[in-house]
């Protein structure tokens, strides 16, 4: 897995263990991933499912996007297509995607790099693999998340943020068992580099088999693990988790996770994605692209976007 990694874990600055009187969060549930496709055929798991938007506030929904070995002539991205009142987080973990809108802003990312696009009052977007990709296949793999917009922000002017492997903070665990990517948000007073509308904090964690990692979070956050691959344990209570498994946590200071001291060959370690935000606690009317706080402001946007309003497809 091709994601920003260091060779040597010790040389990191390192996540102590919790203090006196802090709390773990508990497992409330735990859920499995149906697969799908998306856009033009490219397979996704859709990571939130069977969990209620009320647990994943400020969070919308989250793709697995692969991982898939797509051989030459096989990639796939979505056609165009428009967005309004949310952000969409883009982790490539493995592979290259291209992004476009109606406004002149994108770029590409690739082995590490996140693209945190702010739909906002809304555009046109497209997201496809380079022609070159398409023409030799390979390795794809990544996600997609959708954080919610508050009501203040819901009509804010769109924007990029590129955020490059290399600026990720990387820390690892008090045993230097676990490698810790933090993408947005605080972890133990190490900040990631996104910048965020909902106080969130996004993560990505590496263990080694048989590695654990007591990871500090803000007690006013929800939290989710993700499994990206391989198998371990979520809780202090030990729950068994493994690829394209969601972990629901209660209420804490800090959650716990490891890895099996056994692993698949074609997993040697445990990944997850590690998010959580303060709660927006709106009203949420999601319809499609269109993620809005009434029926009436849905209307609007697909108004909005039939007339021409979001923007037009760029030339070419």
């Amino acid at each position: 897995m091709p994601a920003i990694t260091v060779d040597d874990l010790t040389t990191l600055s390192r996540i102590g263990s919790p203090g006196l009187g802090d709390q773990p969060r508990p497992v409330r549930q735990i859920t499995t991933a149906p697969q799908g496709y998306e856009g033009e055929g490219f397979p996704v798991r859709r990571a939130f499912a069977g969990l209620e938007l009320r647990d994943l506030d400020p969070f919308i929904m989250m793709d697995q996007m692969g991982e898939v070995e797509y051989a030459p002539g096989e990639p796939k991205g979505t056609p165009w297509h428009p967005h309004r009142g949310f952000e969409t987080v883009t982790y490539m973990i493995d592979g290259v995607f291209d992004h476009s809108d109606s406004h002149g802003g994108g770029g590409t990312i690739t082995n590490g790099d996140t693209q945190w696009m702010t739909a906002g009052a809304g555009l046109l977007h497209i997201e496809s693999p380079p022609e070159w990709l398409v023409r030799a296949g390979g390795l794809f793999h990544g996600i997609q998340l959708w954080v919610n917009l508050p009501r203040s922000d819901k009509l804010t002017a769109p924007r990029y943020q590129d955020i490059r492997s290399g600026e990720v903070r990387l820390l690892t665990s008090a045993d230097a068992g676990a490698l810790v990517r933090v993408i947005a948000g605080d972890v133990a007073g190490h900040a990631g580099p996104g910048s965020t509308h909902s106080p969130m904090s996004l993560v990505h964690l590496t263990l080694e088999p048989g590695a654990r990692i007591d990871l500090p979070w803000e007690v006013d956050f929800n939290a989710l693990v993700y499994v990206l691959n391989g198998a371990g344990s979520v809780g202090v209570e030990g729950r068994p988790i493994s690829a394209g498994q969601t972990a629901l946590l209660g209420a804490g200071d800090y959650l716990t996770v490891a890895a099996d001291l056994a692993q698949e060959a074609r997993s040697p370690r445990l990944d997850v994605v590690v998010l959580g935000g303060r709660p927006i606690r709106e009203p949420i009317a999601w319809a499609g692209p269109f993620v809005m706080n009434s029926r009436s402001e849905v209307r609007s946007a697909y108004e909005d976007f039939q007339k021409g309003r979001f923007g037009h497809i760029p030339a070419g």
